[in-house]
């Protein structure tokens, strides 16, 4: 991965949609090298407003002991660092990423330890619980019906197999659901589609294959508001000589063709 020569407060000038960044194919690559994805930090999912005019991105030191939130802005044809003061920090990242209390203060939710959760253009929520502890939880969804959610229903087992089912993403149209799990004989996470049939039933749940999913940890995917790529996060555990682990991992992202590359033909 190259390397710009800026400090971590400051970026070069950037023009262009997506950073100014050279579009990928259907190879996931590293996103902003040297400017979001970089060697010398650990940096999470880059989300961007629908009117793509902002993203932000977490960025931590690889002990994790310190940890920044960015947020950058696309202005005048250029994007720049944007600067929110610190009591304005919580509203502004609800903007990119709703917290679970959204949920959890509405009926019939509030008594279900939700951890995460993803809505489609019909308001219609998928969402996941989770035990930390031994991976076990599941995928559930709960349309609004007249105003009103309907109980909560829990996906079939085409989706709910394997351990640490989490970070759900819907299609606006509910086409298709993406999510990370550890399946059967795994003990990272891969990302998994299942798309809709004609007559609603969800498929079964298709590995993403080898050029999104590696031995590390693929996790957290999402189209961008303008449906034109899928992000990621690539991570993975590194050792130390002392024998203690650290995280390194960057946001990557592919042409989201490639979701319908997994479509199974009719």
């Amino acid at each position: 991965m190259t390397s710009i020569s800026f400090s971590q407060d400051e970026f070069p000038v950037l023009k262009g949609p997506y950073l100014g960044q050279k579009p990928p194919g259907l190879t996931p690559e590293a996103f902003a090298p040297g400017v979001v994805s970089t060697e010398e930090h650990f940096e999470t999912e880059v989300l961007f407003l629908p009117n793509m005019k902002e993203l932000s991105f977490t960025r931590s030191d690889l002990d994790r002991t310190e940890s920044k939130w960015l947020v950058m802005e696309h202005r005048d044809n250029r994007w720049s660092k944007k600067s929110i003061e610190p009591v304005d920090i919580d509203n502004y990242k609800e903007r990119f990423s709703p917290r679970v209390s959204q949920m959890t203060n509405l009926e019939p939710f509030k008594d279900i330890p939700i951890e995460g959760f993803a809505v489609s253009a019909k308001e219609t929520y998928y969402f996941y619980t989770l035990d930390f502890n031994d991976g076990s939880g599941h995928m559930s969804y709960s349309r609004l019906v007249d105003g009103k959610y309907e109980e909560p229903k829990k996906m079939s087992k085409a989706i709910n197999r394997g351990k640490y089912i989490a970070h759900p993403f819907i299609a606006p149209d509910e086409s298709y659901l993406m999510w990370d799990a550890e399946k059967d004989g795994e003990n990272t996470p891969d990302i998994y589609i299942s798309f809709r049939d004609k007559d609603g039933a969800w498929g079964e749940a298709i590995n993403m294959g080898d050029k999104i999913n590696t031995a590390a940890y693929e996790q957290r995917p999402k189209v961008t508001p303008d449906g034109k790529y899928l992000f990621f996060l690539r991570a993975d555990k590194n050792v130390r000589k002392d024998g203690s682990h650290y995280w390194i991992g960057n946001p990557h992202w592919v042409d989201a063709k490639v979701i319908e590359t997994l479509r199974p033909k009719e």
